[in-house]
């Protein structure tokens, strides 16, 4: 994975940044300083590419063996496989131990949850509704934050934060429905983290009681283990890539507090077990919400709607409740001060 691989180190924009590096800071009141040196591009002081080859022509001396435990567990090995996700890290990165690698991993998620922290308080003091968009690559996730848009415009305020490898596409799309939004292209880092997505809500500066929408960079692996501070990680597959997906990428299903299988619409034109795909992913995480989706027909996109606007209402009450809650003291306060206790 990429938190001890060392992809993309140096490679992050945001828009607007004037060529700035992601390390770089950014407004955030932060209890640790603003120095952030984004180690998961590095790895033992060495740059690495992303070193998740497959393709060796034999297993690594220190590749754990057959057998070891994973959490997520496999139906079968075949006895000729190689599997360099075993082991205490989960993960094969060349030259690195299995527990060089979990304390790198440690060490990362530990500042990446710092920031998320902030960032989670940010939008708390807001009422902002945040709701991290994963998927594959194709999954038509912008097309269904485009439709969304459309569909609340004057109900509710949304921005968009945009997260790809490269390119404002997909933000020019989501600006061209009127609603703000800003890219991040991460370079060679393949997934979003919360020093990011900081550096966006500086700029993009969402007003309160809205809806903040993240679309991540499409994968299926590394934006599993970045927490961004959002109320909920909603996982997108389209009905296309297969029932499988959810057994082939547990930790992503399993991060997931909703399913949206996207281009139903598509269903009679494909070998596609709806059941199946929802029994695998509630395998993964028990009770999972699945909504199933057209962004292109609006087949279920009410339901879809209803979710997020209810999102929104409760992270809205919450504001509402801690700001009542201080004007109550505050008058205590005054109470106790006017009566000379």
């Amino acid at each position: 994975m990429c938190t001890v691989c060392g992809c993309g180190e140096g490679e992050t924009r945001i828009e607007g940044g004037e060529g700035r590096h992601h390390d770089d800071g950014h407004g955030h009141d932060h209890p640790r300083g603003h120095a952030h040196e984004h180690e998961h591009a590095r790895a033992d002081g060495t740059t690495y590419r992303h070193a998740h080859e497959h393709s060796h022509p034999r297993p690594h001396a220190d590749a754990a063996p057959h057998g070891d435990g994973h959490e997520h567990g496999h139906d079968h090995h075949h006895a000729g496989d190689l599997h360099y996700g075993l082991g205490p890290a989960h993960a094969h990165a060349p030259g690195l131990s299995q527990e060089r690698m979990v304390r790198i991993e440690q060490d990362i998620l530990g500042k990446n949850a710092a920031y998320a922290a902030d960032n989670r308080r940010r939008f708390r003091d807001h009422g902002q509704f945040a709701i991290n968009l994963v998927s594959s690559p194709g999954s038509g996730k912008t097309t269904l934050l485009v439709r969304t848009i459309e569909a609340l415009a004057g109900r509710l305020p949304v921005v968009v934060i945009e997260g790809d490898q490269q390119t404002s596409q997909d933000a020019d799309r989501i600006r061209a429905t009127g609603a703000p939004a800003i890219q991040i292209n991460t370079g060679k880092g393949c997934h979003l983290d919360a020093h990011m997505v900081g550096h966006a809500l500086d700029r993009l500066a969402p007003v309160d009681d809205s809806l903040v929408l993240i679309e991540n960079v499409g994968n299926l692996v590394c934006p599993a283990a970045f927490d961004l501070g959002e109320a909920h990680k909603v996982v997108i597959l389209s009905v296309t890539e297969g029932e499988d997906k959810p057994l082939k990428y547990p930790d992503m299903f399993h991060a997931a507090d909703l399913l949206v299988l996207n281009k139903v619409d598509l269903l009679p034109h494909l070998d596609f077990n709806v059941d199946q795909c929802v029994e695998f992913a509630r395998r993964i995480k028990p009770g999972l919400a699945v909504l199933r989706v057209s962004a292109t027909t609006g087949e279920g996109m009410a339901d879809w709607l209803s979710w997020l606007e209810a999102g929104l209402e409760r992270a809205r009450a919450a504001r509402r409740d801690e700001i009542d809650l201080l004007r109550k003291r505050i008058a205590e306060l005054e109470s106790r001060l006017a009566g000379g206790v």
